[in-house]
């Protein structure tokens, strides 16, 4: 008997996602995701402590320049704490976006070679910003206890506004990537970007150093509103406004969900471009 013959063909025009697809190649998720890990710690010394070391330098660095030079006000909380929490949020958003976008460009020589769902590579690169984050996160406590900070009901919110985050960093990263297989210019341009966004979210300093009459439109970036409020959920300081949280919500949600079309929509190309 002849060997059956299984052709695999690219759909055109949208196809919905898959999550029963994504279930059951979730050894494969597993596997790309702690492969990212390992070789991120591979023949290093210090090994994890360069995740802390680059938010601690940053953070010195904001305190000087903003602290000490610029003396921008920090809500009451030590310059070098107040910039860390920001730097903890936003890290997660920088790295997981910088990840996602190259995951595609990164593994041409899978996508040209094996079928599997090509959403499993940038899905893979949450693991690694995930365990950045939680050791990270355990110096943030040992910073907190250091400088007589209490732990408030309020930390019980932090992963809602980690998620929200994590879920706008994907979305813009799903459609980079797409994006980037066919338009390698994409990957010089982002970095510029990023940093742009560095200075234009309330990272080094708080909202309440924007004047009144400029937040309606500073507010429009929908970082704003989830870093300040991922801060306040550490430190109790910061402008809280719940029209901002709600926009900055919709955007996140809504940017996942078009980045997730946009991902499927170009995804027959892949295998033919990259």
């Amino acid at each position: 008997m002849a060997t059956p013959l299984v052709k695999i063909r690219p759909v055109s025009g949208f196809k919905p996602l898959d999550l029963r697809q994504l279930w059951r190649y979730r050894d494969l998720l597993a596997t790309l995701g702690s492969r990212d890990i390992t070789l991120r710690y591979r023949q290093t010394v210090l090994g994890a402590f360069w995740v802390v070391a680059q938010p601690l330098m940053a953070a010195g660095i904001f305190s000087f320049v903003f602290g000490k030079v610029a003396r921008l006000p920090s809500d009451g909380i030590p310059y070098f704490l107040f910039s860390y929490a920001g730097l903890l949020s936003w890290s997660a958003f920088s790295n997981t976006l910088g990840k996602v976008s190259l995951s595609l460009v990164g593994n041409s020589h899978l996508i040209s070679k094996v079928y599997f769902p090509r959403l499993i590579l940038p899905l893979s690169t949450l693991y690694s910003t995930l365990v950045d984050f939680a050791v990270a996160f355990a110096m943030m406590l040992v910073l907190l206890a250091v400088n007589h900070v209490p732990i408030s009901p309020r930390l019980l919110l932090l992963p809602v506004w980690m998620s929200l985050i994590l879920m706008l960093a994907m979305g813009v990263g799903l459609y980079v990537s797409a994006l980037m297989v066919s338009y390698r210019d994409v990957q010089h341009i982002l970095p510029v970007m990023v940093q742009l966004l560095l200075y234009a979210s309330p990272v080094a300093y708080s909202i309440s150093v924007v004047p009144e009459h400029l937040r309606a439109f500073y507010h429009l970036n929908p970082l704003s509103g989830l870093l300040e409020a991922f801060r306040w959920s550490l430190l109790g300081s910061g402008v809280i406004s719940p029209w901002a949280l709600a926009y900055s919500s919709f955007v996140s949600i809504a940017m996942l969900g078009l980045g997730a079309f946009a991902f499927k929509r170009m995804e027959r190309l892949f295998s033919d471009v990259i």
